[in-house]
């Protein structure tokens, strides 16, 4: 049996997903950026650029906030990319993400995220 590692809010995008991303919707802003002690700032209760990528962090209660604030955010005009687990039997999904999103895309396989883990040590999720 495998070893956990200890569930946190912050990973890293994988540099080519970013990359590819980035040079189709060319971004000025991210709301989330990883940070191994305390945020930055407040994604949440700042605005955003004119084209926001998204990374949200992994506990429910933030991610669903950062899932609103894009639709506040997208509301206005910008354009917002949101990097999501794929949860399509969620409330969140049926009642905000497919409702408003312009457009979804899926993966085939799992994306590795790059970040420190409970023991200090880098590692992948």
């Amino acid at each position: 049996m495998k070893n956990r590692v200890p569930m946190h809010d912050n990973w890293i995008t994988p540099s080519w997903l970013y990359a590819e991303l980035d040079a189709e919707f060319n971004f000025n802003f991210d709301p989330c950026p990883y940070s191994e002690g305390e945020p930055l700032f407040d994604g949440l209760k700042v605005d955003w650029g004119s084209s926001s990528y998204v990374n949200p962090p992994y506990s429910r209660k933030l991610k669903e906030g950062f899932i609103k604030k894009g639709l506040e955010e997208a509301k206005k005009g910008k354009l917002v990319v949101l990097l999501l687990p794929v949860s399509t039997s969620t409330k969140i999904f049926h009642e905000v993400i497919l409702p408003n999103a312009t457009e979804i895309r899926f993966f085939k396989g799992r994306v590795r995220f790059e970040g420190y883990n409970g023991q200090g040590s880098f590692s992948y999720q």
